[in-house]
């Protein structure tokens, strides 16, 4: 017997941030939406993280949609209920050059520089090299893997059908094909991250999207008082585009790497966050790759807790979990594809996904499907 095919204003496939976001940005509007994902929950890039939406450390495009973003995790902590924080972003700097990078990006606004003193009463950290700091004001802290399940459920009391453990074997102009069968619909999404290569490999080819391995564990810690925001390292500033693009991060760079080739030949984002429960999450290290192995070595993990223990003015963090990310990765920071079928195909192709991401899909969608912006106010 034949079964009715399904149809949707919009399908979108993938359920990690930008899958949300897009479903967000429809739901909003009043259109019919079908979210489709072979697992049966979010569980790639958009649960592996730090939980940290940083925010003022963007710069060009990649801070406009951090912005939009920002109002999007706002109004969606509120509606959906998860835990969010107002916290900004603290930034220890062990050095000089660390201190010049911050200087020159407080320049635009958005950043307060911090005396060690100060500092140190925002994170329990040695007195020893620390030379000052600075507090980016607008960033915002989430626990991802709460609030992933958290979104989907308040989007499903919206009205947003979740389709998991489903896979899509192609997609086109108005329809999508699935193993449960059929969709036809009025656009297509496609919100899939890194596993584009499988589903379009020629968009993945043009846009040259391999992907980012990284390495991070949380740990249990006793810290005289808990951090108040996630804390960066110098590590930190010549990765993010509002501090590495200057030329007071190339200086900063080459002494890093200099001085430390073991942390550099890891590719370390020397940060921290702290959840809820007290548990440190702490990372991270990258590398690239078509098809990154599995295995994961043990040496990040002990330059991990090296640094850690260098850095904190407490006992060695007692670790609880290892894990490795995934995110996609290409020369640009974003990937935007609508080929002559129209379908949409978004990607944060940096590991700047849940901070950009909410903003990637509502801006994008309402571009490209000419929609009028969501009324303030509408959940």
């Amino acid at each position: 017997m034949n079964r009715p095919l399904d149809t949707a204003d919009v399908v979108v496939v993938g359920s990690g941030i930008v899958g949300l976001g897009a479903a967000y940005a429809a739901v909003r509007r009043g259109l019919r939406v079908i979210v489709v994902d072979r697992t049966d929950a979010p569980v790639g890039a958009t649960i592996r993280n730090f939980g940290h939406l940083c925010i003022g450390a963007q710069g060009g495009q990649a801070r406009h949609y951090a912005d939009v973003s920002r109002e999007l995790w706002l109004r969606l902590s509120q509606d959906a209920g998860f835990w969010l924080r107002e916290s900004g972003t603290l930034v220890a700097a062990r050095h000089d050059d660390e201190l010049a990078v911050l200087d020159a990006a407080s320049r635009e606004g958005g950043i307060r520089l911090l005396e060690a003193a100060e500092l140190r009463r925002l994170a329990p950290l040695r007195a020893e090299g620390l030379v000052g700091g600075a507090h980016i004001e607008s960033d915002l802290q989430t626990d991802p893997r709460t609030a992933a399940d958290a979104i989907v459920r308040h989007l499903a009391g919206l009205g947003v059908d979740f389709r998991f453990r489903t896979a899509v074997t192609a997609v086109g102009a108005g329809h999508v094909d699935t193993t449960r069968g059929p969709i036809t619909c009025g656009s297509v999404v496609v919100a899939v991250n890194h596993d584009i290569d499988q589903l379009l490999p020629d968009v993945a080819e043009r846009h040259g999207v391999v992907r980012c391995a990284l390495d991070m564990m949380r740990a249990a810690v006793s810290f005289r008082h808990p951090l108040a925001a996630p804390l960066l390292t110098g590590w930190s500033l010549v990765r993010y585009g509002r501090f590495a693009d200057g030329p007071e991060a190339g200086a900063l760079r080459e002494r890093l790497h200099a001085e430390r080739p073991d942390l550099a030949a890891i590719d370390l984002n020397q940060m921290y966050t702290q959840l809820p429960d007290g548990t440190l999450i702490i990372g991270d290290s990258h590398s690239t790759a078509t098809a990154p192995a599995p295995f994961q070595p043990e040496a990040a993990f002990t330059a991990f807790l090296a640094e850690a223990e260098a850095l904190f003015d407490a006992p060695a963090p007692r670790v609880i979990e290892r894990w490795q990310g995934v995110y996609a990765k290409g020369p640009q920071e974003f990937l935007i594809d609508r080929g002559d079928d129209g379908v949409l195909v978004l990607a944060a192709t940096t590991g700047i996904g849940m901070t950009t991401g909410l903003g990637l899909a509502e801006e994008n969608l309402a571009a490209a499907f000419g929609w009028a912006a969501a009324m303030e106010g509408t959940s």
